[in-house]
């Protein structure tokens, strides 16, 4: 299924998958190669951390082709006030007072910013809020747990 990412998540994401394919993968080797320069394999502790690291960058790597390639880039800008991957969303839950209201991120993990929790868009809430604009009525979801709801009290970029 493709993940929807805004265009400035996409542009980050494709700049991250050039630079590990680049100068991350130069970099590996030649820590690979210093380490290994230091002799036997099956007791070098730097030798070792380096594969993992390369290990780790592969895999990064791959998740992000995957991700990439099947991405749906959300460029329509025309409508600020509508919920959709990217957006910030102000919520309150039903019977909670204004202050009680927190921000969130609406969309995939790779969409998140400093600062704001994620809410997915493949999630209850997430599929409740998504297409919505700000309204006084309660938006209710069906969580594990039973039913919420909440009041969207704001959409932001």
């Amino acid at each position: 299924m493709p993940t929807t990412l805004s265009r400035a998540a996409y542009d980050r994401l494709a700049s991250e998958l050039d630079d590990l394919t680049t100068r991350g993968r130069v970099e590996i080797a030649r820590k690979i190669e210093t380490a290994r320069a230091l002799g036997d394999l099956s007791e070098n502790g730097d030798y070792h951390a380096a594969k993992e690291s390369q290990g780790h960058m592969e895999t990064r790597i791959r998740a992000l082709e995957h991700l990439l390639q099947d991405a749906v880039v959300d460029d329509d800008n025309t409508h600020p006030d509508v919920v959709r991957s990217g957006s910030i969303v102000t919520l309150k839950y039903e019977g909670d007072d204004d202050d009680d209201a927190e921000e969130y991120l609406v969309g995939s993990v790779e969409e998140r910013r400093e600062g704001f929790a994620v809410i997915s868009t493949e999630s209850p809430l997430g599929k409740a809020l998504m297409g919505r604009k700000v309204t006084p009525d309660p938006i209710s979801y069906e969580a594990p747990n039973g039913v919420l709801t909440v009041i969207l009290l704001g959409v932001r970029i």
